[in-house]
């Protein structure tokens, strides 16, 4: 099995490809850069577009993981569903299956939430949804993790310091989010 993760420091930090790697037993090849957004991986100008659209035109996957920059969903919602669109079209002519990477709310109390004038609740609720919306009009499997991290993150330390990216335990928490999406599916189609 093949999986091909599109996203940003989300889902590098901590190595968490590797972790999923381990959890799925797949060859897992992250396109990631600080920052991207998913309509980076559709622009074939930039060294991170052009590496995905080669990979995806040239290679065979069998997941291809969406994660958009962690606000996007909520401060960019059509450009975030402009690129979910196109980029599970590309997937599915691949021959893929997209799975959307549904991130987190920055920390609850989190200077990075304050600096934006966010509610951590209506920020967790509007990235929920978005996720969900472009999980449903595209037909893409859904990861929730950032519904688990609302979840658990009071009784957990799922945040790095900075109360954006994930701790060492937030990036296993994903990872295995994703695996358990990922085994559900593959239990679904035998």
């Amino acid at each position: 099995m093949r999986i091909l993760m599109l996203g940003n420091s989300l889902t590098f930090a901590n190595d968490m490809p590797r972790m999923l790697a381990q959890l799925t037993g797949a060859q897992v090849v992250p396109h990631t850069r600080g920052g991207a957004r998913l309509s980076e991986q559709l622009n074939p100008k930039t060294r991170l577009g052009a590496q995905t659209q080669a990979a995806l035109s040239r290679e065979h996957w069998d997941y291809v993981i969406l994660q958009e920059m962690s606000h996007g969903p909520v401060s960019s919602p059509e450009r975030f569903f402009a690129s979910v669109q196109q980029l599970c079209a590309q997937i599915r002519a691949a021959g893929a299956v997209p799975i959307l990477y549904a991130t987190w709310a920055y920390q609850r109390g989190g200077a990075k939430l304050a600096a934006k004038g966010w509610d951590y609740d209506e920020m967790a609720h509007a990235l929920t949804e978005a996720y969900r919306t472009a999980a449903k009009e595209n037909q893409a499997l859904l990861a929730e993790v950032g519904l688990r991290f609302y979840q658990l993150a009071d009784a957990c330390n799922l945040y790095a310091a900075d109360g954006i990216h994930p701790s060492e335990a937030g990036s296993r928490f994903a990872a295995e989010t994703i695996a358990a999406v990922i085994q559900t599916h593959k239990e679904t189609q035998s």
